[in-house]
């Protein structure tokens, strides 16, 4: 027997994003004393709380300055508002996957843009 589900919406979060309805989430379980948190709910909250880096504004702003770049998608603005890549080679590791290259001045012109708000 195949249980098959299906995508209703999907919508990309930035880490800080995240952390928010987390916390929302976990300070709702608090209120009920008989229900604790699921191990993998306290994981992802453990992992938002390490590593997100920027306030939620700042990192919805940096996808939105980001995603005006030529190079740049929506997916992979999200990735690097995420990761917040410090050089080249870092930057480089994005766009691996992609099917296009990006030149040194598009990396730098990423990297600059990334500078503000990091």
């Amino acid at each position: 027997m195949t249980i098959f589900k299906e995508i209703v919406e999907e919508e990309y979060l930035t880490v800080s994003e995240t952390k928010d309805l987390l916390a929302d989430i976990e300070a709702e379980r608090a209120l009920d004393e008989d229900r604790e948190l699921r191990y993998e709910l306290a994981r992802a909250i453990d992992h938002v709380n390490r590593f997100a880096l920027l306030e939620t504004e700042d990192a919805k702003a940096l996808v939105e300055e980001l995603k005006e770049l030529e190079k740049v998608d929506e997916p992979t603005a999200y990735k690097i508002a995420n990761l917040l890549p410090r050089d080249r080679q870092e930057l480089r590791t994005v766009f691996a996957q992609q099917r296009y290259s990006v030149s040194g001045e598009e990396l730098d012109e990423i990297l600059n843009v990334i500078a503000k708000y990091a």
